[in-house]
């Protein structure tokens, strides 16, 4: 693949990088991200990702800029309130790098098209905000075998993960699940929305970026990713801790109940 000398220019301190150089840079530009949320986790996440030079990017939501938005969502400006959040992020992708194809979807991912809008991805990014999102997603992930950085934030704090259940581990066993982690959705109300508790705006900005870090390793394939890791984060006290987790064989993706059915 190619590169137009803009290209090596834009992307040389990419190039001159030992771990990623032409053929890193090469795996970028072939590379299809879908990118499911374009609210705070997924704004910073699709400007890093189009600004690193992956190659195409669908961008999945069904909101519309407000102006309480704006306080954290920073791919969107105050000219584009009102307008659907993915034709706001899709100008400001553009503006930002025209060598990258960029797809907005303005709908809701459902059961009935999750399948359609993820199968054809190289990797999803999960930048939702509710629990049933993030199931949705790692269960459609899991059957269409694809990569899945996923991440959540609340007020102060912060989590992310990178799923590959589809593969296994170093001694044998399936990699774990999103049910793994969380075998079961929390009773409704019992997780205040954001509208509700609030968040720290650059809280988002610090996990969005590290959303496509790890998508950038996974897609280039280099360093360790968050793999049976959870990296918490606390904004408070500036503190990151990582949580290992394994295979639950309980689980109903890859648990043993499913495959011996």
């Amino acid at each position: 693949m190619d590169f137009s000398p803009e290209e090596i220019e834009r992307y040389a301190r990419h190039i001159v990088l030992a771990d990623v150089g032409g053929p890193g840079q090469q795996k970028l530009k072939a590379a299809r991200v879908a990118i499911v949320g374009l609210g705070g986790l997924g704004s910073p996440a699709a400007q890093y990702l189009a600004a690193a030079g992956v190659g195409a990017l669908r961008l999945i939501d069904h909101d519309t800029v407000s102006l309480s938005n704006l306080q954290r969502q920073v791919i969107h400006d105050t000219g584009a309130v009102g307008l659907p959040k993915v034709e706001s992020a899709r100008r400001a992708l553009a503006r930002l790098n025209p060598h990258v194809t960029i797809e907005s979807v303005p709908e809701r991912l459902r059961s009935d098209n999750a399948a359609a809008l993820l199968g054809d991805a190289d990797l999803v990014l999960d930048c939702t905000d509710s629990f049933a999102a993030r199931i949705l997603i790692s269960d459609q992930c899991f059957y269409a075998r694809k990569p899945l950085v996923t991440a959540a934030v609340g007020q102060f704090d912060a989590s992310i993960t990178t799923l590959k259940p589809y593969a296994s581990a170093a001694d044998g066993t399936p990699n774990p699940t999103w049910r793994c982690l969380f075998p079961e959705a929390p009773p409704d109300g019992l997780l205040p929305s954001c509208a509700e508790a609030g968040i720290l705006g650059a809280l988002v900005g610090v996990i969005g970026a590290m959303q496509a870090l790890e998508a950038i390793k996974e897609i280039v394939g280099i360093g360790e990713g968050l793999v049976g890791r959870l990296l918490l984060y606390d904004a408070r006290s500036a503190r990151f801790e990582t949580v290992a987790y394994r295979w639950d064989p309980d689980n109903p993706l890859n648990g043993r109940k499913a495959a011996a059915e």
